[in-house]
């Protein structure tokens, strides 16, 4: 826990977004590292949750800090709260981690998801087969591509799919599923 902090209970729907890596000037500004490359969700909540680095139980030890204004600067968010005066105290965060509440996140357009909202989805192709459920997605260049686990198989398989539209047809996150054109041998 940090000097002053009050201790706040992480919201159910939490997402980690990112990690303060630095003060930034002397009034007590924070540098964050993203975990996006449009870090969308830093700027559409005015609170965020901290947790110091490697807590042994995030929940018990994370604390609310009001964001008083966040922008981009090169690859990286600065930002201000009243919470946070001087540069000591901001230096004193560097490491934690900065969740999001879920629901404070920005509207996605037609066709586009987050992949928090991704992951745990259960991915069938065209004839109905469960192919796995998605435990992670990997930027891979100018694609994402699906990082499937099937553990109806033996031994369990790892299943790696574009997701592109070329092969996904449909993504129903209500339904937690999507429907691809893959099939099991590939």
């Amino acid at each position: 826990m940090w000097p002053g902090a009050e201790p706040a209970e992480l919201p159910a729907d939490a997402v980690e977004v990112g990690r303060v890596v630095d003060a930034w000037g002397v009034k007590g500004g924070i540098k964050i590292l993203p975990y996006s490359a449009d870090p969308q969700a830093l700027f559409s909540s005015k609170r965020w949750f901290l947790t110091p680095p490697h807590p042994p139980d995030a929940r018990r030890t994370a604390v609310c800090l009001p964001v008083q204004q966040a922008r981009s600067h090169s690859s990286c968010v600065v930002a201000t709260s009243l919470e946070v005066v001087d540069r000591d105290t901001a230096l004193a965060l560097k490491g934690a981690s900065v969740y999001v509440s879920r629901s404070s996140f920005p509207t996605p357009a037609e066709d586009e998801f987050y992949w928090v909202d991704l992951i745990g989805c259960q991915v069938f192709n065209r004839s109905a087969l469960n192919l796995g459920r998605i435990h992670d997605l990997l930027s891979a260049g100018s694609q994402t591509v699906m990082v499937l686990q099937d553990e109806d198989s033996n031994p369990p398989r790892e299943r790696l799919i574009p997701f592109v539209a070329a092969f996904v047809d449909a993504v129903d996150i209500g339904k937690r599923r999507v429907t691809v054109d893959w099939e099991a041998d590939y």
